[in-house]
């Protein structure tokens, strides 16, 4: 076993790592970037290094820099962790170059695996069944389009370099295959460095369900499958194991064909074979097809370790330090059910956009697993995944992990940026999902009803209202006393952009009444606030906003009359950038004419492309940002000539 190893990345999976080489008695190495001085996984380990720029082209993506800070503490061994370098084959090979070991597969798999288009192609070879689509060279837009006919639309056209959505298209319409094509082309030089793309037949009713597999170089096996149907945008949202509605020929079949794609590369470490599957008339054992093998460890692994009791990065340095596999496949134990829920900072409302902010108050449950980056405190930056943290839960049954799910959901406490924890929620309570009943399009068919913020309720505005008087803490024997009445005091709140306006009367030292949403609320404290005998929720007070958590939460500003005069006062001429990242394309100038729901730019977050649209029909008087610039969320961007211009 190694002594020392270096953790060339960042967030919940180096702080992941960590763990476990602390764990087995491994001294740790971490790595950071500028914005990352303070992170976790700095102070988690025992040496770090700082290794450029928050950008990470300047940091984490520079491997010279990586393998010269291993060198330079003595670390034998390099964990990648996912994301970053940890499919690079020429990473790989200067790693080993360096004389140090690459804690994962080698360079030869991952360029086998690396491009979609060659790994389909090795995959039939190995008697893997594929999607039937088109895998060819030939990029010339009008061949692609000829291949989408012949194929039959729908179609999917995937980055041959991709992962995680990006440079991906579904198109419905031979009318629209360029459009989506030049923009899943420019997606993927982008988040790649490569412009090719394949295509595929699109499957009307997919899941998405992947098997976890182990190799040593020689031998192979599987962990199981993990069932990731979940998805927006072709981003994961919620994982599971096992699948809903596995059989046991179903399992050894997709097992099976997982083991015989890792063996066909000599595979070493964790790794994952993801299936389309139809789940159009239940899972069949001619129902699913290969997609992609990721040669590393996947962010979802937690649900295959909760169900197996295995420890998956273990197990990669014990491989990687020349052990053979730890166990026989008959071995592998298969116990409950998990689910994992990822927690983002993004603004659902605005399209699941990216946030920032700075965590003013992080809290999670004790009855779930949390794998986390970040601490109260830290900011989540624009530079890199928004992600705070993953909430892993397991019980004896796929019905009772989820309803833990729902529960550690409800008690968990972010303030200070949105997120989508409601969103999440939503989906652990919904019907069908309940049922077992997913595939990867039942967020888009039912994201009107997963995204609606129910109005709060008298009770839960009450609790905001008194909590915005700074007295729900007040328990002094005068408070509230006045000679003749009680004394009222009026708050107006503002929740989800509208006003609300409450009046608040302290009655005593353990009572209230408070006036809102045409209803008067008895508050008592009675071991714990209750309004109309409703438990007060769990709560955060902090700079004029009052947050109450839990599946009903709340989050009121209380507004102060001089800054609402202030901002009904502005104009509403600018357009702002609605999330941070880099302005990818402009497409108008001054003087153009404008329609409603016209695209005006394009920026880019997270490797991924936002359209900009016009609210309404204008003229753009002036552009206030070249292409090419990096912004904040809310920078002016546009400005539209005003109606007296």
């Amino acid at each position: 076993m190694f002594d020392r190893i270096l953790i060339a990345n960042r967030g919940e999976i180096a702080c992941r790592v960590i763990d476990t080489a602390k764990a087995r008695g491994v001294s740790t190495v971490a790595v950071y970037s500028d914005a990352d001085r303070t992170a976790r996984h700095v102070a988690m380990a025992d040496l770090a290094v700082h290794i450029g720029g928050a950008a990470p082209a300047d940091s984490y993506l520079n491997g010279d820099r990586v393998i010269a800070a291993a060198l330079e503490t003595g670390a034998q061994a390099i964990h990648p962790g996912y994301g970053f370098l940890s499919e690079n084959p020429e990473f790989v090979e200067a790693v080993e170059a360096a004389g140090l070991v690459f804690i994962g597969p080698s360079a030869g798999a991952i360029r086998a695996m690396g491009l979609k288009d060659a790994a389909k192609a090795l995959m039939q070879d190995a008697g893997v069944p594929v999607v039937p689509g088109y895998h060819g060279d030939t990029q010339d837009p009008d061949h692609l389009s000829g291949a989408a006919d012949g194929i039959g639309y729908p179609v999917l056209i995937k980055a041959v370099a991709g992962g995680g959505g990006k440079g991906m298209r579904r198109v419905d319409d031979a009318a629209d295959f360029a459009d989506q094509l030049a923009a899943a082309q420019r997606e993927a030089q982008s988040a790649f460095g490569n412009p090719a793309v394949l295509i595929e037949k699109y499957i009307e009713q997919p899941r998405h369900i992947e098997v976890q597999v182990f190799g040593d170089g020689t031998d192979a096996i599987h962990l199981y499958e993990r069932d990731c149907s979940l998805q927006r945008r072709h981003q994961k949202v919620i994982e599971e194991a096992p699948a809903p509605g596995m059989t046991a020929e179903m399992r050894a079949a997709m097992g099976d064909a997982a083991v015989r794609a890792a063996k066909a590369i000599g595979y070493a470490g964790a790794g994952t074979v993801e299936f389309i599957v139809d789940g159009a008339n239940g899972l069949r054992p001619d129902g699913f097809w290969f997609m992609e093998m990721n040669t590393r460890l996947q962010v979802e692994h937690p649900v295959t370790e909760a169900v197996t009791g295995l420890d998956l990065v273990a197990w990669q340095l014990r491989v990687a330090a020349g052990e053979p596999l730890p166990m026989h496949q008959q071995d592998v134990p298969l116990t409950g059910h998990a689910f994992e829920a990822r927690l983002y900072a993004e603004d659902v409302p605005a399209g699941f956009l990216p946030a920032t902010g700075t965590l003013s108050h992080l809290s999670f449950p004790a009855t779930a697993r949390i794998d986390s980056g970040v601490r109260a405190g830290d900011a989540i930056s624009p530079f890199y995944d928004p992600m705070i943290a993953k909430v892993v839960t397991h019980g004896p049954t796929r019905a009772v992990a989820l309803k833990k799910l729902a529960a550690a959901l409800d008690a968990t406490e972010v303030v200070g940026c949105v997120t989508n924890l409601s969103f999440l929620g939503a989906l652990a309570r919904h019907a069908g999902f309940t049922r077992g009943e997913v595939d990867t399009g039942l967020i888009a068919r039912d994201l009107d009803a997963l995204t609606a913020v129910p109005p709060p309720s008298p009770a839960r505005l009450a609790q905001a209202a008194l909590a915005a008087t700074d007295t729900d803490t007040n328990t002094d024997a005068l408070t509230g006393f006045t000679l003749w009445a009680p004394l009222w005091r009026t708050i107006t709140l503002e929740i989800d952009g509208q006003e609300i306006t409450a009046r608040v009367a302290r009655t005593g030292p353990d009572t209230a009444e408070i006036e809102v949403a045409g209803t008067t609320v008895t508050a008592r404290n009675v071991a714990g606030w209750t309004f109309d005998g409703t438990p007060a929720a769990a709560s955060h007070t902090e700079g004029g906003t009052v947050t109450l958590f839990g599946p009903d939460g709340v989050s009121a500003r209380v507004l102060d009359p001089l800054d609402r005069a202030a901002a009904d006062a502005s104009g509403s001429d600018i357009i702002e950038a609605p999330m941070p990242g880099m302005l990818a394309r402009m497409l108008v100038a001054a003087g153009d004419s404008v329609s409603a729901g016209q695209k005006l730019a394009v920026l880019e977050a997270m490797k991924m492309e936002h359209a900009l649209t016009a609210p309404r029909d204008a003229v753009v008087a002036e552009v206030l940002v070249p292409e090419g610039t990096q912004i904040e969320a809310h920078a002016p961007l546009i400005r539209f000539a005003g109606d007296d211009a």
